[in-house]
C-alpha cells in the first residue's frame, strides 16, 4: 500500500493520519498475515509497545483491525479494508492456524457461516478460526 491508500484508509474509518498511526498502518498492509504485538515491536523498531497498544487500540474502536486469537491465547491484527456504516466488521474472513509452526494464515475465500444469536443479543464480530497443519508442515511430515 502506498502512503495515498494508507491516508484514505485511515480517514474512512475516521481516524487522523499521525506519525504512528501510518507506521502501525504500513506494517499491517505490508504482510499477508495477522502479526502479534510482538511482531509489530520487532518490525517497528521507532516505536515503543505502549505506541503500538494505543495504536491498535484506537484501529480496533474504529473497525480498521481485526483482532484474531491465534489458537495459542495470543492475539494478532490486520487491516479491515472495509467500512461498514454500521461500525459492523463486514471484512469476515477464517483464518487458519498451524499447530507445528504457529503461523496464521487468512482464508479469505474460506465463508464464515452466518451465525443466529438469541434474542437481545447484538454479533458485532466474529472469529473464525480452523487448527491443522499448514501445506509446508504436512509435506514435512510424509
Amino acid at each position: 500500500m502506498i502512503n495515498d491508500d494508507i491516508y484514505t484508509l485511515l480517514e474512512s474509518h475516521g481516524i487522523k493520519p499521525t506519525a504512528n498511526r501510518i507506521l502501525v498502518a504500513k506494517a499491517l498492509a505490508e504482510e499477508t498475515y495477522p502479526m502479534s504485538m510482538k511482531e509489530l515491536e520487532q518490525t517497528i523498531v521507532t516505536l515503543d509497545k505502549s505506541s503500538v497498544f494505543r495504536v491498535l487500540t484506537l484501529f480496533r474502536d474504529h473497525h480498521l483491525v481485526h483482532d484474531v486469537e491465534d489458537g495459542e491465547g495470543n492475539v494478532r491484527y490486520e487491516l479491515c479494508m472495509h467500512n461498514s456504516a454500521e461500525g459492523f466488521d463486514d471484512d469476515v474472513h477464517a483464518h487458519f492456524y498451524c499447530e507445528q509452526c504457529h503461523r496464521v494464515f487468512c482464508l479469505e475465500q474460506t465463508a464464515v457461516p452466518e451465525v443466529e444469536v438469541p434474542e437481545g443479543f447484538t454479533a458485532r464480530s466474529v472469529n473464525y478460526l480452523i487448527k491443522g497443519l499448514c501445506p509446508d508442515c504436512r509435506r514435512k511430515r510424509h
